[in-house]
């Protein structure tokens, strides 16, 4: 991430790189990277206080970085994390810095209370976000920014959505009771499982009875509002997981577009373990020229790239990745994705708007600017939990959503 990758490309890099890793050690690697990353600020805070200077060796201080989450957010011996981390050091081609290491992470233990302190009088320090994301959601949400950021740095829920072709909520939850899996009904479709777990241990998952997907997503679907035999669109589609529900909930004639050919392979997987089916097709969204074949859809799903701002605890390292002048990059191009796909729906038809941020340039003034452009169209109002004019905010519950529905006059 430090070097401008994504955490999930890195850490392909290094199930490749040590393929004979068990699945414990890949879930120990993931959990520290991820914890790491999550709370980043301020372990990174805590370091600048401990250390006489800078460490020049990315590698040195990545793995100081490592050690202090361990410290701090698991139940790892101390001294076992202190020991490995110095052991470390060899590998790594830092055998001349053990002893600093040692001396850094045991100082840590004695002055615990007080350097967490020192790391929390830093805003960056307190809510492991960079500044310039602090300083836009205490504009944007002077009474919520601090729950937002806290629940930017929380383990995500795992939450279920039943396939009303197969099961019920009541049928789910009884085969989830039988198995000893602690869940309780949320939506009306969703689960939420007290413990998040592999997806191979739930029953039914291989014979498609149920699929993975937030409670705050599962919105998208009803509140698109399709009715059988309606022609509807599902843009950006992949992994499909929206796509899925639309189709769990009417007889539509859906096509799934999304411009990633590789992501389109989990579109079908995801459509063949549930037993639906869709016109899947690889295409750029706003470029309808090169896939539209004239026939106006009836209902349009434009679930458009983001910052994922409000999705940032399932992937942590996006906080650090992003740059505040990519919002406006995301705008821009949601507004051109917008105006193309405008083009294709029927009079009467409705455009559901969806986004996975919190920021107010790609959510409410995105559209207050598609409506200033577009005489035709006009906000339906949406019944939503929480509802901040259409902005759902991230919570033990859900990730944070926004949505907008527009229909063509």
């Amino acid at each position: 991430m430090l070097a401008g990758k994504s955490l999930d490309v890195a850490l392909r890099a290094i199930w490749k790189q040590h393929g004979k890793l068990t699945p414990h050690d890949r879930a120990s690697i993931r959990n520290i990277c991820y914890g790491a990353l999550r709370h980043y600020g301020q372990l990174d805070a805590l370091l600048v206080l401990l250390l006489d200077r800078p460490v020049p060796d990315a590698a040195l201080r990545c793995l100081l970085i490592a050690a202090l989450f361990q410290l701090e957010y698991t139940r790892s011996a101390p001294h076992a994390v202190v020991d490995q981390a110095v052991m470390a050091c060899v590998p790594l081609g830092a055998r001349a810095a053990q002893g600093m290491v040692n001396a850094v992470l045991r100082n840590f233990l004695r002055r615990r209370a007080t350097l967490l302190e020192m790391a929390a009088s830093n805003e960056v320090g307190r809510y492991s976000h960079p500044q310039w994301w602090i300083d836009r959601l205490k504009i944007q949400y002077p009474e919520h920014f601090a729950a937002i950021l806290d629940a930017g740095n929380s383990h995500p829920p795992m939450c279920l959505r039943i396939n009303r072709r197969r099961t019920s909520q009541a049928e789910y939850l009884d085969l989830l009771a039988r198995a000893e899996i602690a869940a309780h009904a949320i939506e009306a479709d969703g689960l939420l499982l007290d413990k998040p777990m592999a997806v191979d241990a739930l029953p039914g998952f291989r014979d498609g009875l149920v699929s993975v997907q937030d409670a705050g997503a599962q919105h998208a679907a009803r509140l698109l509002d399709s009715c059988h035999r309606q022609r509807v669109l599902d843009t950006c589609a992949a992994p499909g997981g929206k796509s899925a529900h639309l189709l769990e909930l009417a007889d539509i004639e859906l096509t799934a577009l999304d411009s990633d050919a590789v992501r389109l392979g989990r579109v079908h997987e995801n459509l063949d373990r549930l037993g639906l089916a869709a016109n899947v097709v690889c295409a750029d969204a706003a470029n309808p020229g090169a896939w539209w074949d004239g026939r106006e859809f009836d209902r349009i799903l434009a679930d458009v790239p983001c910052s994922a701002s409000g999705v940032v605890r399932r992937h942590p390292d996006a906080k650090w990745l992003r740059r505040e002048a990519d919002i406006a990059h995301f705008a821009e191009h949601q507004t051109h994705l917008l105006d193309a796909l405008w083009r294709t729906l029927a009079t009467d038809g409705k455009l559901l708007y969806a986004t996975c941020s919190v920021f107010d340039d790609e959510n409410q003034r995105q559209i207050a600017g598609f409506l200033d452009r577009h005489a035709d169209a006009r906000r339906v109002p949406l019944d939503l939990p929480q509802n901040h004019n259409g902005q759902i905010l991230p919570n033990a519950q859900h990730d944070g959503f926004y949505y907008a529905l527009l229909q063509k006059r």
